[in-house]
């Protein structure tokens, strides 16, 4: 089980904050209960995803337990004069890691911080991204993806012969064309060139099996 920890996000200008941070709209809160939502860099890569939800005097935001201290430092990096506070909630929250990846949900740990961009992760296929809000961190690259329709790598469910670990390479003839994202037991998300998704790939001598993302994979290719 991945361990899970809140950051919450207060003050009279948390709102005007996370929007201009975020990839979502926070808007969307007034009638939602949550959204999934990303913080990338500059240079549209993510540093976190999870999920957004009002909280008191403010917002919570989802985080892995591993990554919450490092985010709240560089968040508070960005907060200038904005009347914004930030605390961790430790609460012993866990989510199962086969649940992340039956549903495609990439879990963003300390060792795949800024490794991916929003829709190598598929972010714009599960409603984690408002093409139309305004500006935040790394969204010219974002929307220029977007528009052009130029992401050839994404995202995809496997399962493999032997347990693997995120961060092994994904090679196709013994040569290297992706990475493991998550994994658990025999289960796994890999980023991946989408049009070698059946082309036979493996992980060393472990060989993967495609399993589609039904909800995710529809236009994908």
């Amino acid at each position: 089980m991945h361990p899970i920890q809140t950051i919450t996000v207060t003050g009279a200008d948390a709102f005007e904050f996370l929007q201009a941070q975020l990839t979502n709209d926070l808007r969307r809160l007034e009638s939602e209960t949550e959204i999934l939502a990303a913080w990338c860099s500059p240079k549209g890569r993510v540093i976190w995803f999870g999920t957004v939800f009002t909280a008191e005097k403010g917002y919570g935001l989802s985080a892995p337990a591993d990554t919450a201290e490092a985010i709240v430092k560089r968040m508070t990096m960005f907060r200038f004069r904005s009347k914004v506070e930030f605390a961790i909630i430790d609460d012993g929250q866990t989510i199962d890691p086969a649940f992340l990846i039956e549903r495609g949900y990439p879990y963003i740990g300390s060792s795949q911080v800024e490794q991916f961009t929003p829709h190598m992760l598929n972010l714009d296929r599960l409603d984690a991204i408002s093409m139309d809000k305004g500006c935040y961190p790394g969204q010219e690259i974002v929307a220029r993806t977007h528009y052009k329709g130029a992401t050839k790598r994404r995202a995809l469910r496997f399962a493999s012969d032997a347990p693997v670990c995120a961060g092994d390479k994904v090679s196709l003839d013994g040569r290297d064309v992706g990475e493991i994202l998550n994994a658990s037991d025999h289960h796994l998300l890999a980023v991946v060139p989408v049009d070698l998704a059946d082309a036979g790939l493996a992980v060393g001598d472990i060989k993967l099996s495609h399993e589609p993302l039904t909800q995710l994979e529809t236009d994908a290719k």
